[in-house]
């Protein structure tokens, strides 16, 4: 019996086997469906999203009160918007800008409508979730206490992974500015932690 040669050893080149698709095949697929009009497909995007988007928007917001709301808004204004996407990104990273974004821009509105405490002090009347000083405070609770400044590109750099230039871009500050307020942060964060 004669041995054969393989397809490489004979000049021939074997096209790659077709591989199941991927989960970022099947994102990108249900984001052309979405921008056509297919309100499942969007679904099946906010199901892989919302997760996440709420935990984003949750800290950001320094709680619950507002975030589902603000999610809401979130998934309102990435369908109105997804024709806007051009795939350069993941659509994950194009929906977790359009969220912090929206944060932004909503607690420069709640800012005036509300006092907001820029300084330490602010830490020393926030209730605490447990009326037991002998329990340790978690970090959502220690989040929560954050100067809104401090929390946000705490949350942006350490959480979500910005780095500062991105943040100092976002809120419109300088990179030493991020710099120092997550050092702060991380400062307040500790000190918060260890009591």
């Amino acid at each position: 019996m004669q041995e054969r040669e393989s397809p490489a050893e004979a000049g021939l080149t074997v096209p790659p086997m077709n591989h199941p698709p991927t989960q970022a095949d099947s994102e990108r697929a249900d984001v052309a469906l979405a921008q056509a009009g297919d309100a499942h497909a969007f679904e099946r995007l906010y199901r892989a999203h919302v997760n996440r988007i709420h935990s984003l928007v949750r800290r950001m917001a320094g709680g619950d009160a507002d975030a589902d709301e603000l999610v809401q808004d979130v998934f309102v204004r990435a369908w109105q918007r997804l024709g806007t996407f051009r795939g350069e990104a993941a659509f994950g990273t194009w929906l977790h800008r359009l969220a912090v974004n929206l944060v932004l821009n909503w607690l420069k509105g709640a800012g005036r409508s509300r006092r907001i405490f820029d300084d330490d002090t602010a830490l020393e009347f926030a209730p605490s979730r447990s009326a037991r000083p002998d329990l340790a405070m978690d970090l959502e609770d220690a989040l929560a206490r954050l100067p809104r400044g401090a929390r946000q590109i705490f949350v942006l750099h350490d959480v979500e992974g910005f780095r500062h230039e991105e943040i100092a871009d976002l809120l419109g500050v300088t990179n030493g500015t991020s710099k120092a307020q997550l050092h702060r942060a991380r400062m307040l964060m500790r000190g918060h932690l260890e009591r």
